[in-house]
């Protein structure tokens, strides 16, 4: 009894160590913070703006600063994630990082015509 309990403190305790590590400028309060500023915001786009966002944008949150990355269809789709970012309680601020991916609609007239096979010269 005591040796899986003992193992199960020990992950608990290397996982606490191992992500105080990776933000030493943060508590364990901050970061619990953070990481409920992120959930909420990404619920948040994808109610609001589209269950695309889960994937496509990714949201980092250090002591309540939010920066947003990645791809999006429209310059209002850009606007509007960094508006729901912004309203979400705790945000101290949004660095808005997100790129307007433009498509290019390809016409039969813009494709070229494959060129024709070389001839073959027959064996000897």
């Amino acid at each position: 009894m005591k040796k899986p309990l003992l193992s199960a403190l020990s992950i608990t305790a290397s996982l606490v160590l191992a992500v105080t590590a990776c933000r030493p400028s943060q508590t364990v309060e901050r970061q619990t913070k953070d990481a409920g500023i992120k959930a909420t915001i990404k619920t948040r786009l994808a109610t609001e703006v589209g269950a695309s966002t889960i994937t496509a944008v990714e949201v980092n949150v250090t002591n309540g600063a939010v920066t947003l990355a990645g791809p999006v269809g429209t310059e209002t789709d850009r606007q509007r994630i960094e508006e729901v970012s912004r309203a979400v309680e705790g945000v101290v601020s949004v660095s808005n990082n997100l790129q307007v991916m433009t498509t290019q609609v390809v016409t039969p007239a813009m494709v070229e015509t494959p060129a024709a096979p070389l001839p073959t010269t027959p064996p000897r």
